[in-house]
């Protein structure tokens, strides 16, 4: 390591006095003009990665659904997951360090991973369409150079696109083609097969109605349309040519304030979805024909999904254990409905998809959604090899319901949440099954919820237990969440401090949606009382 190098390139790209980050769920985020010691220093510390773990490591650059004028750059460890917890940490000490402390807090982390710098090192690049990423990328690339690490840079890529590539290249080709093209060609390839199983498919399930978020995806679904012709045809809006990104669209935005985005043309009882700003969550909605609005978030999808993989499960007689992670924001009647009907195990986590996919990572099948439409499906190698073997021996119905298995362990991003592989599993789930998204949607019905932040000076002084489901502190604070929930029919709520900001987010459900605002605006103000609330508690339905 040229020490006197890095010094010089790390002046180029120094912190501003007093920024101090956490790297959360979605990595380090804040306003673009902010990050460019952070790129710089992250491209260093993906070198350390990759020198430590001889693998490819992935730096993305982006900030998802945040507004247009944030960004944001997370890594990609080997099989295409999150970055290891502790790494986070070093991610952290490596940000917020002093400029004079830089190369010390570099040389510690070395130590410490007893990293070998004599180690080769390669690293792969991708971003969203802000218009600061390609510059931000730049300064990524700074960061790789400066240690002698070698990259390719994808350039414009959905973030489970580079999870895709990550994986890819870690496995020797045997996830697939680390290339956009092999990754089309793997999602097309097995949604043509499962398409062919569907008896009879209608015009209704030929037709989608994708809203973009004038991000990434819009870009990667045009490239991609011709590998899906003649199984599935996409209109797409929000794709970028006009219109901000995430701006009053996009999956974050349907989900949160339950209604159509700017932009998009529905009729009654069309099926439309999004996807969010760079493609790794995805939720479902239509009107009715008296004009009102149904959301199908990822309980829904999970719900689908699940139970799908139960009934070709039991086609071909395998016992395989299958359960389904949600998280406390899961709607209590999806929890339900997944228990009492479906007999597929539910199970919860910490909110954030790191604690989902974690905790899916047990079961022969995990299926995981978060309620805003993150997630996917992770087959263990057991029960990816048994599958694929029954697909070769079983002989006619139980055969056929291998192949589909077989189908949907290639259709699905076992790397990352994919808002376009889960779309493409949805579609041909619905196509298979012959439901109208009608029809999904009346699988159970959602208990009214609504969900508000309360501003506070500090979040920390919130801490929590039972996958963030009780509040530990402030003192009484729980007791006061427990003596509001008991006025209320099918109530229950919960607090959790943002990942993020200084506010505290409030859960709640009931019976009715007014019952709903009015306890999540009660338990509010307990919140403000008790955890030193600032400025006036969000007062929902009024």
């Amino acid at each position: 390591m040229d020490l006197a190098v890095v010094t010089k390139y790390s002046a180029l790209y120094s912190k501003p006095s007093g920024l101090i980050l956490q790297y959360g769920t979605a990595g380090f985020r804040t306003k673009a003009e902010h990050l460019d010691h952070v790129m710089f220093r992250m491209g260093v510390l993906a070198v350390l990665r990759s020198k430590q773990t001889k693998s490819t490591i992935g730096v993305m650059v982006t900030a998802s659904h945040n507004p247009e004028e944030d960004n944001g750059v997370k890594l990609i460890d080997p099989l295409g997951d999150m970055l290891a917890p502790s790494w986070e940490e070093h991610a952290n000490c490596l940000t917020n360090a002093d400029e004079q402390d830089m190369l010390r807090v570099l040389m510690d982390i070395s130590q410490r991973e007893a990293v070998n710098l004599q180690q080769d090192a390669f690293i792969v690049i991708g971003r969203d369409t802000r218009p600061s990423s390609e510059k931000l990328s730049q300064s990524v690339i700074d960061g790789v150079t400066v240690l002698g690490g070698q990259f390719h840079d994808y350039g414009l890529l959905t973030t489970p696109q580079l999870h895709y590539m990550v994986c890819c290249r870690n496995t020797n080709g045997q996830y697939g083609k680390a290339t956009i093209e092999g990754y089309y060609q793997k999602l097309s390839d097995a949604f043509m097969e499962l398409s062919k199983q569907a008896s009879c498919i209608g015009h209704e399930y030929k037709s989608l109605k994708v809203d973009c978020a004038n991000g990434i995806g819009a870009l990667k679904l045009r490239e991609m349309e011709h590998y899906l012709s003649p199984g599935l045809s996409l209109q797409l809006f929000n794709d970028g040519t006009k219109g901000k990104l995430n701006y009053l669209c996009g999956a974050d935005f349907v989900k949160s304030y339950q209604k159509p985005p700017m932009g998009m043309e529905m009729k009654s009882n069309e099926r439309c979805c999004s996807l969010d700003g760079d493609a790794d969550r995805i939720v479902y909605y239509y009107y009715d024909v008296e004009g009102c609005f149904h959301l199908i978030d990822g309980d829904k999808i999970a719900t689908l999904i699940s139970s799908f993989l139960k009934e070709l499960l039991l086609e071909i007689g395998q016992s395989l254990n299958i359960g389904v992670v949600q998280t406390a924001y899961a709607n209590g009647s999806s929890t339900r409905y997944l228990e009492e009907v479906m007999k597929v195990p539910v199970y919860c986590a910490k909110t954030g998809v790191k604690h989902l996919h974690h905790k899916a990572q047990e079961f022969d099948i995990g299926v995981y959604f978060e309620a805003n439409g993150h997630g996917t499906v992770l087959f263990s190698k057991g029960a990816e090899a048994k599958i694929r073997q029954l697909a070769k021996e079983l002989e006619d119905k139980e055969k056929k319901a291998a192949k589909m298995l077989e189908n949907i362990i290639d259709l699905f991003n076992q790397a990352a949440g994919d808002a376009i592989s889960d779309m493409l599993v949805i579609e041909a789930i619905l196509a298979l099954k012959g439901l109208t998204v009608q029809q999904w949607d009346a699988l159970y019905t959602d208990l009214p919820n609504r969900q508000i932040k309360v501003k506070v000076a500090d979040r920390q002084v919130i801490s929590t237990t039972d996958a963030e489901r009780r509040a530990v502190t402030p003192p009484g604070l729980q007791e006061a969440i427990n003596d509001l929930v008991k006025k209320y029919k099918l109530s229950r709520a919960f607090v959790r401090p943002s990942g993020t900001e200084d506010v505290v987010r409030v859960y709640a459900e009931a019976d009715s949606q007014e019952s709903a605002d009015s306890l999540a605006h009660e338990v509010g103000l307990a919140v403000f009382q008790l955890a030193g609330g600032i400025g006036e508690v969000p007062r929902p339905g009024f």
